[in-house]
């Protein structure tokens, strides 16, 4: 799967001397290209603005259109469920036809790959959305590994040689949604509990519908052939009109992240090890591995110190021993170990108003912040420091949530830290004046006071979660 040239990701850490240096300064990440695209062509920033379409997602119902931006795999064959079960930390016991999984895939150091969401259309076929490098790892050990499977790949609309997808992909969210979905669907509704699916009829069309909610509420996710977008789009804004249903531009899209909890996209851990040499041969150096995009405050030469672990994300909760799978002894040998803790940081209100107010006058300029999407690296790392200096973790995806009127970060703590209530200091800004990267301005570091809170922060998405694991189904 190398590049037309026959250039590897392994010939290109190959003959770059410094990969974070080149990493760093030097790439644009596939994601930050795609979004871009996006808002060119397919989807607005903003339907009306994004602070509405933020409140929505409290206070009525959103939908976003996700049939652009997301790498899609379909597998099929015999050898499927062993292949899932091979690379998943997740245990594949009780995984019938009308489920889905978050699959956490790691190396076999133990370092996160990615997630991405499973579908199980079939005995035998299944569908992997998102996580590009997920989709790259399962695609090499289907290959190399000798299984019986078949492997299709759908680009997102803006690499996708065919511009159009093989599926469209809704997220109606918000505490209407169960009304909204009661009212469209044609016939009887079904009652899902979270991370279950169904096939219902809209607007004369056969959905496939997933209990998920993006923002962290008791929403769907709607799937189908992609010429049928539009027949299934009216039909649930019409259904939606008098319930106060909004359509979600590219701007609220991608701060849902901070309402749910979700790090998306940490760096994968495979650029080091000999026992990933073959992996990197067969990835192209122009791939998503080739172009990670590292920004923020925190900096180091060494690779692996950007490398994560499933309890950093928390996806330990995931993480079970009933089968044999990649990572496995790696994992059980951290198993009993201290281990860092997601959070989510709520920014001090006295230093972001000091940072704004640095955009002003001459004096020096700290780092701006874009709302609602604060983070510029992808993924990105800011030093979070204690009270005597020390390093109690790293802050990854920062912005504004206009329905709490605050700046969030979520956070990797070390456990001594990560109790709710404990106060801390990012590190905002980069280094130096700031990176080569063309979209990060000329600035200076300013130190910025955080407390440590849950993650999800808002206590009714928790809430929500927590009914949603319990097998609550979504009214």
């Amino acid at each position: 799967m190398a590049d037309g040239d026959g250039k590897s990701l392994q010939a290109l850490i190959d003959e770059t001397p410094n990969l974070v240096d080149h990493f760093y300064h030097d790439t644009i990440a596939p994601h930050f290209r795609a979004r871009t695209s996006l808002t060119a062509a397919y989807i607005p920033p903003a339907f009306t603005n994004w602070r509405d379409e933020q409140r929505a997602w409290r206070q009525s119902a959103i939908l976003f259109d996700q049939s652009h931006h997301m790498p899609e795999l379909f597998l099929t064959g015999p050898d499927a469920l062993r292949l899932l079960t091979r690379v998943g930390i997740n245990s594949f016991a009780d995984f019938p036809a009308d489920r889905a999984k978050q699959l956490v895939v790691c190396t076999p150091r133990g370092h996160v790959i990615g997630d991405c969401i499973c579908y199980r259309l079939g005995e035998d076929s299944f569908e992997l959305v998102s996580g590009m490098s997920v989709l790259n790892w399962v695609h090499y050990q289907a290959e190399t590994g000798g299984y019986d499977v078949t492997i299709e790949r759908d680009a997102p609309t803006p690499y996708n040689p065919r511009a159009r997808r093989v599926r469209y992909r809704f997220q109606l969210d918000g505490p209407n949604a169960g009304r909204i979905f009661d009212d469209v669907v044609e016939g009887a509704t079904p009652e899902l509990a979270f991370f279950r699916t169904a096939r219902v009829r809209i607007g004369g069309a056969e959905v496939l519908v997933l209990r998920h909610g993006m923002a962290g509420h008791q929403g769907v996710e709607l799937s189908g052939p992609y010429e049928e977008l539009d027949a299934v789009r009216s039909a649930i804004l019409a259904a939606g009109e008098k319930y106060g249903l909004v359509q979600g531009g590219t701007q609220a899209y991608f701060s849902t992240i901070f309402e749910s909890g979700w790090v998306a996209y940490p760096l994968p851990g495979i650029y080091t090890g000999e026992e990933l040499r073959g992996f990197r041969q067969w990835l192209p150096a122009s791939g998503w591995e080739g172009n990670a995009q590292l920004g923020g405050s925190f900096y180091s030469a060494d690779i692996e110190d950007y490398y994560v672990t499933p309890w950093d994300l928390g996806y330990d909760r995931l993480l079970k021993f009933d089968h044999d799978f990649i990572g496995r002894a790696a994992l059980e040998g951290m198993a009993g170990l201290p281990h860092r803790r997601k959070v989510t940081l709520v920014w001090h209100e006295e230093d972001v108003l000091r940072i704004l107010a640095s955009q002003f006058g001459t004096g020096p300029r700290y780092k701006s912040l874009e709302f609602p999407v604060s983070f510029y690296g992808f993924p990105q790392f800011d030093e979070v420091r204690a009270h005597d200096g020390r390093l109690a973790g790293l802050s990854s995806h920062c912005g504004y949530n206009n329905n709490d009127g605050v700046v969030v970060s979520l956070a990797m703590l070390e456990e001594e830290y990560a109790s709710p209530g404990t106060e801390v200091t990012l590190v905002w800004g980069e280094p130096a004046g700031g990176s080569r990267k063309p979209h990060v301005e000329q600035h200076e570091q300013v130190q910025v006071r955080a407390t440590v809170y849950p993650a999800p922060y808002a206590k009714h998405v928790r809430d929500l979660k927590q009914a949603a694991l319990r097998g609550v189904p979504a009214r």
